[in-house]
């Protein structure tokens, strides 16, 4: 979506590079301010154009606006539940069976296709910071314009986005909680299924059991790392899989995975203030563990 940012030159900056400003104060990634050197009102200062070479001084207003383009995703009419929307960012309670993005045999039943429909009319690419499987629910972070995606895409990169999930699993927790270290790759030749592996990759996930039936338990689940399937594998391998997980060991056919994205943190990538959303856990998890506890 298009985006038009305004910044007040202060002392700090004073004499610094437009290009130095950009990088450094607005954190805008190489190609973006490449992408703004063509656009005619691209880098705006004191109502002129001008170079990124230069220099800045106290009081002046320095002007970017960055044009976006529309997916071509198809629009739905899809309902969903927004949590929080501003002109940089938009976060939805994703609900469980919808996947984020589509694919073959999903292409007009996903959480971007009802987002194309909401921003019906308007230049928005459908960039989802944070992603979640079709099976699970929770919140789901969308940049809304290529600044706001670069700024949080390279906090995901460098972990800067904390994430707990709350799920549902088979059996009790030994030791009730702590951490699974325990590296995670591909396995075999499966496109989708992965494992346990000395020679995987890095995967840590900290966890506790917020209350217990015995056959079933509520886990609260911090990943310290993003690979895929992590927290689901990691459950596991600790001999607890995640309800209704037949791909990592769960019993239960037919039934979805009670895996739920219940909270996100992050800093806002223009206003730089904390962020945090938080989501009630979904109705079919609770009564999961209220039936199993009677």
């Amino acid at each position: 979506m298009d985006r038009i940012i305004s910044l007040k030159i202060d002392p700090l900056m004073h004499g610094k590079t437009v290009k130095y400003v950009l990088q450094n104060y607005l954190c805008l990634s190489s190609s973006i301010i490449t992408q703004l050197k063509k656009e005619e009102n691209g880098i705006m200062l004191c109502g002129q154009r001008v170079f990124v070479d230069k220099q800045v001084c106290e009081g002046d207003e320095l002007v970017i606006t960055v044009s976006d383009r529309r997916s071509d995703i198809p629009e739905s009419t899809i309902p969903f539940d927004i949590i929080y929307e501003d002109e940089d960012i938009i976060a939805i309670n994703k609900p469980r069976n919808m996947p984020t993005h589509p694919s073959q045999n999903h292409y007009e039943d996903t959480l971007a296709n009802g987002l194309m429909h909401y921003y019906k009319g308007k230049n928005f690419t459908f960039r989802a910071i944070t992603r979640l499987d079709r099976d699970t629910s929770g919140v789901v972070l969308i940049a809304k314009n290529p600044v706001s995606a670069a700024i949080l895409g390279e906090d995901m990169k460098q972990g800067k986005i904390a994430k707990e999930y709350a799920a549902v699993v088979c059996g009790v927790p030994n030791p009730p909680c702590g951490q699974i270290d325990a590296p995670i790759k591909r396995l075999y030749e499966s496109v989708i299924l992965r494992c346990v592996s000395p020679d995987g990759k890095s995967a840590i996930t900290d966890y506790e059991t917020i209350s217990s039936s015995g056959a079933f338990s509520l886990v609260q689940l911090f990943p310290r790392t993003g690979r895929t399937h992590q927290l689901r594998v990691h459950l596991s391998h600790i001999g607890t899989p995640i309800y209704g997980d037949d791909l990592y060991g769960a019993i239960q056919k037919d039934e979805s995975v009670r895996l739920h994205c219940r909270k996100i943190t992050f800093i806002h990538p223009l206003t730089k203030t904390e962020m945090a959303f938080e989501t009630s856990l979904p109705q079919d998890m609770t009564d999961l563990i209220n039936k199993a506890a009677k």
